[in-house]
């Protein structure tokens, strides 16, 4: 249990929870923040606690979040949920190296944003090291988590401490308490933050996803809730505990690594120092957790069906090799594409967290059908893993998911209204290649391609992906 406890806080606590008082600062004052972080916090527990009880309902769904979906609603919207959350994944992985190398960039001028074609080098050379690592199979990757997991953590409760002790002040943190200078409406300043706080979350899932290799069932959820209480924790008394100490003016004025910003105002330059080495420690450690989970969805798609079956190939070190290899290929290649267009890390985690948002929304969607009426929309085939029942729920426990899947799903929903519909557009642009492989292997295998409810859901994605391309070549829509 405690090794999937160290994924879901090595995959969660990566880059967001640094660059977190600058994000918040940028749109929020400290009032409509912790309104923000109500919200998130409620909301992203629900999330949090349909994985939890999905396992327990479904013990035999163990293919990682997209099962869930795929059980819920078909074949199609299960792939594209998994499509989804490995696109997220794959940019999550440039967005964390381009902050590592930004980062390093202060100390070692050739990686700084003046070189990017330097960065764009540096972030490929990254990638390819860690497929060589994870290619060598999941232990190895286990224990390099496991040291940076640790190691990041120093930094982070250092800045806590000093902070708590050395520079908060309440006169600081109670001044423009509602942001009004920002010329913002309350609700404006949530609804701005609300993509920011889901991305310090993204990676609570991550037992789900390797519920396959978990000793026990009850280790996944046990995990998964163990995991978000620790991640909230943290990145409340950061985010909180930065207002106390500079304005939310000088906040957002800070670079992408703000949390450095915040403690060299309170120690000087070694605390920066010191958080700059912990950022470090961070982004490398999520960037071997985010590699890893990269290749589980594909994967599992493989060995379900929906894929190839070659792509769920594992090598004789227990690794996906193939999947991972595929990963790399296609991190290797959006490098290539947000630095020729310099691509903000902000517009790569908002993309990301897009993506991400599709299990979530289905999966909630899913725990609800089976509070209503004991199954799925449909069942595209007939097996154990679809049509058991699983363990026997009592009716306040039926009410008491359906009240879970009911919050999860509308905060899900309400997060993609929150978004920039461009990123919106974009990812659908980034779900149509998908139709590629996904026919191919329906059509080796001789199975129906779509049924009526999926040819529906298609043609609205193929129409905004068509949209996102008039609005690439008009300049309307921009990475």
């Amino acid at each position: 249990m405690w090794t999937l406890v160290g994924i879901i806080i090595g995959s969660t606590i990566g880059s967001g929870i640094f660059a977190l008082p600058q994000n918040i600062a940028s749109v929020a004052g400290p009032g409509a923040m912790l309104i923000g972080w109500i919200i998130a916090g409620v909301g992203m527990l629900s999330v949090a606690f349909v994985f939890q009880i999905l396992a327990h309902r479904k013990p035999f769904l163990d293919s990682g979040v997209y099962s869930y979906v795929r059980a819920g609603l078909g074949d199609y919207i299960g792939f594209t949920a998994g499509w989804g959350y490995w696109l997220g994944s794959v940019i999550a992985q440039v967005g964390y190296a381009t902050l590592f190398f930004s980062t390093l960039g202060f100390y070692l001028p050739i990686f700084n944003s003046e070189h990017r074609w330097q960065q764009a080098a540096a972030v490929s050379v990254l990638t390819w090291v860690i497929f060589a690592v994870l290619a060598k199979g999941i232990k190895q990757a286990k224990v390099m988590n496991a040291v940076t997991t640790i190691a990041k953590l120093v930094p982070i409760m250092a800045f806590i401490v000093l902070v708590l002790f050395l520079g908060f002040s309440w006169n600081t943190f109670t001044f423009d308490f509602w942001g009004e200078g920002s010329g913002l409406s309350v609700m404006e300043q949530v609804q701005g933050i609300m993509l920011f706080t889901v991305w310090v979350f993204i990676g609570v899932e991550g037992a789900s996803v390797y519920s396959k290799q978990a000793e026990t069932r009850s280790d996944v959820g046990r995990a998964t809730v163990v995991g978000f209480a620790t991640v909230l924790v943290l990145l409340v008394t950061v985010a909180t505990l930065s207002f106390g100490v500079l304005s939310q003016e000088e906040l957002a004025a800070l670079p992408d690594n703000s949390m450095a910003g915040v403690l060299e105002a309170v120690v000087g330059p070694w605390g920066g120092a010191l958080i700059s080495i912990g950022l470090c420690l961070s982004v490398l450690g999520a960037y071997v957790s985010w590699q890893m989970l990269c290749a589980e969805p594909i994967a599992m798609m493989a060995f379900d069906g929906l894929l190839p079956r070659k792509i769920g190939a594992i090598s004789s070190a227990g690794a996906p090799w193939l999947a991972q290899l595929i990963s790399t290929i296609v991190i290797q290649i959006c490098v290539v594409i947000f630095y020729i267009n310099e691509t903000t890390y902000v517009s790569m985690v908002q993309l990301a967290t897009v993506l991400y948002l599709l299990p979530y929304i289905f999966s909630a969607f899913y725990l609800i059908l089976l509070a209503t009426r004991g199954r799925g929309i449909t069942h595209p085939h007939a097996g154990k893993a679809f049509n058991d029942s699983g363990p026997e729920i009592s009716a306040p426990d039926n009410r008491r998911h359906l009240a879970v899947g009911l919050i999860a799903f509308v905060y899900s929903l309400w997060l993609i209204y929150a978004a920039d519909p461009k990123y919106v557009l974009l990812g659908a642009l980034a779900v149509v290649p998908g139709l590629v492989p996904y026919v191919w292997t329906r059509l080796s295998r001789k199975e129906k391609i779509f049924n009526t409810f999926e040819w529906c859901v298609v043609v609205i994605i193929v129409l905004a992906a068509g949209y996102a391309v008039l609005g690439l070549q008009n300049g309307s829509v921009t990475l």
